[in-house]
């Protein structure tokens, strides 16, 4: 009898997977056993499920930004923040949906074929080179690489942002060495089917780390004499609404690779919007109560934690958060991967080592950006509007656009839209307003406004600094402290004069919240 109800629980999982896109055969083991071995690999190392691509989407959407959120309402202010938080995530569930629809597409008609992906993991530009040509292929693959490889940079400097308000006897240079070798070792993972267990406990450390800000700041209270200006500055606006724009975008650019993990990708696009909605279950509360609690002076601290006290809870947060960012690393690093293992011949590869070795050449890139830009924060925000803005949105509607341009490609769709966007016509019309408000908004008063703050911080602060933010070193014994500028202390504080842009404050060293917790906003 359990072999009976064994091999009928195989067909009916097998069922679907025929439906729409063929048979996912590079999920399949060959020769299967129940040993305790093979069951404790498929718990925690072998994964297809929707479950698993649930998990993938939520626990990587927020990630490190996570902590720039409230510095982002704090250019916003708390109005804009919200609606900012709604619009974003849901065009970038949209934007997903598109993808998907045109991931299925490719698939089937590559499958007609009778293409076999028993080795092979399909990419954006795969889809973008079998659907519209080279010359997309080409543009697709250059937003894509480029982005990730800035994506994945960004979590290296989070590592070392993070890590240094538990520990600042490194600079966060040293501590960017350090955890670029660790994050290195991503090498091993092969694919996104292996990050199963790896993408439960990022989701279990971002909601910790999320409600922790949110309840951390609710009971810390408004420090005294806080202040909500923003938005005061266009430059700040934009640069805030760009971040949102990376926080809900940015996990799409690997969602082409989770699908083709999946046994039944066609349910990716509701997945997605199901993972949107749970993180903006995390991003508003915490957010939203991190603002209130210090007001302006998030427009000088990117990273929310530098002004919460000290507990264990912070700490806690810190180190589930620098797991984490291992964790969205390798997402981010694993298409870059499939890329350079395609370029050098090595991706149908059945060694783990050899790929290993290949790959590692990637990793150098990141290490040495993340050292030359070390701008927790403002990075973000560029990123958002130069890269996020084309390869999350603009590209993936245009695609759909064009795609189905014809009544023939409209006719023999393979998921035509449903009734509730009304249907092709509607489609269109989304897409089109997805196409304009991101090359306008996103790209071009959000590319200027981030850009003018990112070269406001290497002006500042310098190519390679050593620690980004940090406290100047304590004085000398009988040395006196240098004079204020013209102006007095506000010129230190206030992060905009005018037109002109002034460097911010340095962080707080971590030791400071020991002893004064309860008055962040005296000795700023």
């Amino acid at each position: 009898m359990g072999t009976v109800a064994d091999v009928s629980l195989a067909d009916e999982k097998a069922a679907p997977e025929t439906v729409g896109v063929g048979r996912y055969v590079e999920m399949e083991q060959d020769g299967e056993s129940n040993t305790v071995k093979s069951r404790l690999s498929g718990l925690l190392w072998h994964g297809g499920s929707a479950y698993d691509a649930w998990f993938s989407c939520a626990s990587n959407q927020v990630a490190q930004v996570l902590l720039t959120l409230p510095y982002s309402f704090s250019q916003l202010g708390m109005l804009s923040g919200i609606l900012f938080q709604l619009f974003y995530g849901l065009m970038g569930s949209w934007t997903a949906y598109l993808i998907s629809i045109l991931y299925v597409e490719y698939r089937t008609r590559k499958e007609r074929e009778k293409a076999d992906f028993r080795n092979h993991v399909i990419q954006w530009f795969e889809v973008l080179d079998g659907l519209l040509g080279r010359h997309w292929r080409n543009v697709g693959l250059a937003f894509n690489c480029t982005f990730l490889l800035f994506g994945s940079v960004i979590q290296l400097i989070a590592c070392a942002s993070n890590i240094y308000y538990i520990n600042d006897r490194l600079d966060k240079r040293t501590w960017t060495y350090i955890f670029g070798a660790c994050c290195a070792t991503t090498v091993f993972i092969p694919s996104f089917h292996n990050y199963r267990i790896w993408s439960f406990l990022g989701l279990v450390m971002t909601t910790y780390t999320a409600w922790y800000l949110a309840i951390a700041s609710i009971i810390h209270g408004q420090v005294d004499g806080v202040k909500h200006s923003g938005p005061t500055k266009m430059v700040l606006y934009f640069t805030g609404a760009t971040n949102i724009l990376y926080t809900f975008g940015g996990a799409r650019c690997h969602c082409k690779e989770i699908m083709h993990a999946m046994w039944r990708p066609q349910k990716f696009k509701a997945i997605y919007l199901m993972a949107t909605l749970y993180v903006l279950t995390l991003t508003l509360p915490s957010a939203a109560s991190v603002y209130w609690a210090f007001g302006d002076q998030l427009l000088t601290h990117s990273n929310a934690l530098a002004l919460l006290p000290r507990t264990a809870f912070r700490d806690a947060a810190v180190v589930l958060m620098l797991v984490h960012q291992f964790i969205t690393f390798g997402f981010a690093c694993t298409p870059l991967y499939f890329v350079w293992e395609k370029l050098i011949g090595l991706h149908d590869c059945r060694s783990l080592c050899k790929r290993a070795a290949a790959r590692l050449p990637v990793v150098v890139p990141i290490w040495f950006l993340a050292i030359v830009f070390p701008f927790f924060g403002p990075i973000n925000s560029a990123v958002g509007s130069l890269l996020v803005s084309f390869t999350v949105y603009i590209i993936p509607a245009l695609a759909h656009m064009i795609t189905f341009r014809s009544a023939t490609a409209r006719e023999h769709a393979v998921e035509p839209p449903p009734r509730l966007v009304g249907r092709w016509t509607g489609t269109y019309i989304i897409n089109a307003f997805v196409v304009a408000w991101v090359l306008v908004v996103g790209f071009g008063f959000g590319g200027w406004a981030s850009m003018t703050n990112f070269v406001h911080q290497i002006d500042t602060f310098g190519l390679f600094t050593k620690c980004y933010q940090c406290p100047p070193p304590p004085l000398p014994p009988g040395a006196s402290l240098p004079p204020f500028p013209a102006g007095g202390l506000s010129n230190i504080t206030a992060p905009f004069n005018g037109a002109a842009l002034l460097p911010p404050a340095p962080a707080p060293s971590p030791a400071y919240f020991v002893h004064h917790h309860r008055h962040h906003g005296h000795g700023l």
